[in-house]
């Protein structure tokens, strides 16, 4: 592959990417799937109703990723969230942070892109915000502290801290074998506890949570397998085009949110290059906008108060320390992490909900205080 050649394929890659995003920030707009509506509702409400798109959306991701890497078109081993060291403290100390964040900031960063998409100016700021402190998180001074602290805590181990692996030792399997039989297994299990739900079958359910789904396993064979070069003619070895991490990648929103600032503010500096993630944020929006338009729920909204304010600015960094630290949000530890079975992702996913639930229970314990008759 020549110079020109790997061009095009970028090219390719970027579009294909933004197409996707596209599609996934018009799908959360058209059904209001949102993962700390899902954790509210189940608070509040006693209502499963989200919790199972959310369920859905893991379920077919997970059996999606599983057939992928089986017919040899992705690996687990090569994507952002592999690695052999589970980084469980990281996971359950961001993604508790990012999880009460998310209920302070009215949602979590994919909600938040699609809501800058309907014309909501407090969506914007909270993206702002949590770009910012996402890229502090990544290589500022919050960077410092996380790779100080929990990021020092972890177990290594002598594979990848998968469940695949750790299953194929376990029952004398073929790696790859145990890997799709475990996916297909976790993967059916998310998507039968969906379906057993009173009501829960219905186009707007069924639609978020196999769209969502979907729209993973297509960003997975996006980044993995179109945008995958054996040997990259510059470096000879082997690349991922257009990923940050220079591995396969997924849809994810707090780190790509602080790089696509990053894209912005240097963009006439030639070493700052589109990808997938980076388009991923501008596709959300551009897909939620178009979706609002066709609606006409496009509305412009604004702050309530300083109260209003100061618990969204909070979220927002909140979600951006917490985002980084988990290595992914709701969506990208939620769903895109967890289709590859990545222990980490796992344990980031259990401490979002503890974090989300605990924002929920705080934001009822401030209402109460407000208004004593909320509480009757």
């Amino acid at each position: 592959m020549n110079a020109v050649e790997l061009a095009s394929l970028t090219r390719q890659v970027l579009w294909a990417a933004f197409l996707v995003s596209m599609a996934f920030g018009a799908l959360i707009q058209r059904t209001g799937f949102c993962t700390m509506g899902a954790v509210s509702d189940v608070v509040t409400l006693g209502d499963w109703t989200r919790m199972r798109q959310w369920a859905l959306a893991a379920g077919v991701a997970t059996i999606g990723f599983a057939l992928l890497a089986w017919t040899g078109q992705v690996s687990a081993d090569q994507t952002l969230y592999s690695s052999n060291r589970w980084i469980w403290l990281s996971a359950l100390v961001g993604g508790g942070v990012f999880g009460f964040g998310m209920v302070l900031a009215s949602g979590c960063a994919s909600k938040a892109l699609v809501r800058v998409g309907g014309g909501n100016l407090k969506a914007l700021v909270v993206v702002l915000v949590l770009g910012v402190a996402a890229f502090a998180t990544l290589k500022g001074i919050t960077a410092v502290w996380r790779t100080q602290t929990v990021d020092r805590v972890a177990h290594e181990f002598a594979g990848p801290a998968n469940l695949a692996p750790w299953a194929a030792a376990a029952l004398g399997l073929d790696p790859s074998t145990a890997a799709l039989l475990l996916g297909l297994a976790i993967g059916g299990a998310l998507v039968a506890w969906a379906f057993v739900g009173r009501d829960f079958i219905d186009g707007t359910n069924l639609l978020a949570g196999i769209g969502v789904g979907a729209s993973v396993v297509a960003m997975w064979w996006v980044s993995g397998h179109l945008g995958h070069v054996a040997e990259h003619p510059e470096t000879l070895q082997e690349t991922f085009l257009a990923t940050n991490s220079t591995r396969a990648e997924a849809l994810s929103f707090v780190s790509p949110i602080a790089y696509a600032l990053d894209w912005l503010m240097f963009y006439s500096d030639r070493n700052k290059l589109l990808t997938v993630g980076i388009v991923s944020v501008f596709g959300v929006v551009a897909g939620s906008a178009v979706m609002a338009l066709a609606q006409r729920s496009f509305r412009w909204q604004g702050f309530g108060g300083t109260e209003d304010l100061a618990h969204h600015l909070t979220g927002a960094v909140l979600m951006g320390v917490g985002g980084v630290t988990a290595m992914g949000c709701s969506i990208g530890q939620g769903v895109s992490g967890v289709s590859t079975l990545s222990a980490t992702s796992f344990v980031a996913v259990f401490a979002m909900i503890g974090g989300a639930v605990a924002g929920v229970k705080y934001q009822g314990w401030r209402l109460e205080r407000q208004d004593p008759a909320f509480a009757s």
